[in-house]
C-alpha cells in the first residue's frame, strides 16, 4: 500500500502542477521548489576557488575583507534571479534555505570556509522585516549553516535606520543610501573572530561595504563575504 501516497501526489500534480521557481518547468515527483535542471544548469561563478576574483575586486580600496565570493550570476534572464524574486517578493521562504544549503554543499572541499567562526546575515530594519515577514539573508544563512555546521548569529549586526530601496539607484546613490546605517550590536562579543557576512545579491557592493565598515570598527575582527548572486551587465 506504500504506493498510494505516490498515486495521490500524481493525481494532485495533474490538478495543481508543481512548478520550479527557477525556470517555471513542472517538478518531478522527487523534486521540491527547484528542479534538477536548474540545480545542475544554474551557472556557478566558482569564485570561492579563486583569490582576487571579481567579487573581491569590487571591494578593493573600499573596505577591508579577507575574501569574497558569490554562487551564481544575476542578470535579467537568470534562474537565480527568478529564484531570488520568488523568495523576496512572493514570500516563498523555503527557497532561501534551499539555496543557502545548495551553496554550502558547493563550498565543501574548498578552503573558503576555513577559520570562519560564525555566519552573520545582513540585517533588515525591524519595520521592513515586519512588513515582509522575514529576512531573506537569515533564511540563506540558515541553509548555509545546515550544510556547513557553522553557527549563525543574528545579533551581531544591527540596522540603525530604515532606508529606501536600492533598486534603480546609481552607484553613488546606493552608497549614500546605506552609508552609516549599520552598527555592531552593543555587547556583541566578536573580538578575535572571523565573520562570514551573508547577503542575497551583490550589485554595487554598497550595502556590504557599510556592513563591513561597521564590523571592522570592533577590535580584532575579520570579515569575509558570501552572496547567492553577483549582478552582471
Amino acid at each position: 500500500m506504500s504506493y498510494i501516497p505516490d498515486l495521490v501526489d500524481d493525481f494532485l500534480s495533474l490538478l495543481f502542477p508543481r512548478l520550479c521557481y527557477g525556470c517555471g518547468g513542472e517538478l518531478l515527483r522527487n523534486e521540491r521548489l527547484i528542479c534538477t535542471g536548474c540545480r545542475v544548469l544554474m551557472p556557478r561563478t566558482g569564485y570561492h576557488l579563486v583569490r582576487n576574483n571579481p567579487v573581491e575586486q569590487l571591494f578593493w580600496g573600499r573596505c577591508r575583507i579577507e575574501k569574497a565570493a558569490a554562487f551564481s550570476f544575476y542578470n535579467r534572464d537568470s534562474r537565480i534571479r527568478n529564484l531570488i524574486h520568488n523568495l523576496k517578493y512572493r514570500g516563498i521562504r523555503e527557497i532561501g534555505f534551499a539555496l543557502g544549503e545548495l551553496y554550502g554543499f558547493a563550498l565543501e572541499g574548498s578552503d573558503f570556509l576555513l577559520g570562519i567562526d560564525i555566519i552573520v546575515p545582513v540585517p533588515l530594519h525591524p519595520s521592513k522585516e515586519r512588513i515582509r515577514g522575514f529576512n531573506q539573508s537569515c533564511l540563506i544563512s540558515a541553509g548555509l549553516s545546515k550544510a556547513t555546521g557553522i553557527p549563525v548569529n543574528m545579533k551581531v549586526l544591527e540596522r540603525k535606520s530604515e532606508t529606501e530601496t536600492q533598486t534603480r539607484r546609481s552607484r553613488y546613490d546606493r552608497w549614500m543610501n546605506v552609508e552609516g546605517v549599520f552598527e555592531a550590536a552593543a555587547g556583541a562579543d566578536i573580538s578575535g573572530m572571523h565573520l562570514l557576512l551573508i547577503d542575497d545579491v551583490i550589485t554595487t557592493g554598497s550595502t556590504i561595504e557599510s556592513c563591513v565598515n561597521a564590523l571592522s570598527a570592533c577590535d580584532d575582527v575579520r570579515v569575509s563575504v558570501l552572496s547567492l548572486a553577483v549582478a552582471v551587465e
